[in-house]
């Protein structure tokens, strides 16, 4: 079994994978945002084929641990994802992921027409990594 990871935006949806062992976090590929009902069903088949226990979902926060405007769009995305998947998801901080994946990416050579296609999916790796790599699996408030 995997562990899935989403990094919601306004117009796209970064997805990660875990490998079996849940040790290692691979960028996946990214789902437009709208419509969701397309969304959902992506994410339904990705769930099936991959085989996936648990969804982590990226919940943003500000740099002082205070919750904003996307933490609230974050959390109604959650909520309508439960009510249509059956499988367990929970929040994860997601502070800077997507400057540390833009940072990545860049430092990798990718040009900028290209990171626009792979940062979201890069973010949604590095905030499942930090999932896999947390011992104690902390959870964050949903």
């Amino acid at each position: 079994m995997r562990v899935l990871a989403l990094d919601p935006g306004s117009k796209r949806v970064g997805v990660a994978v875990s490998d079996e062992l849940k040790i290692i976090a691979q960028p996946l590929e990214f789902i437009p945002a709208a419509p969701f009902a397309e969304l959902l069903d992506r994410l339904k088949v990705l769930v099936r084929e991959k085989e996936v226990e648990r969804i982590i979902v990226g919940m943003p926060r500000n740099l002082d641990g205070s919750y904003g405007l996307a933490a609230a769009q974050a959390r109604e995305f959650i909520e309508r994802l439960r009510a249509a998947i059956e499988v367990p998801l929970e929040a994860w901080d997601e502070r800077l992921t997507s400057a540390q994946a833009n940072r990545m990416l860049i430092e990798g050579g990718v040009r900028r027409d290209r990171r626009r296609q792979k940062v979201d999916q890069t973010a949604a790796a590095i905030l499942l990594q930090s999932y896999l790599d947390r011992a104690d699996r902390g959870r964050i408030a949903d």
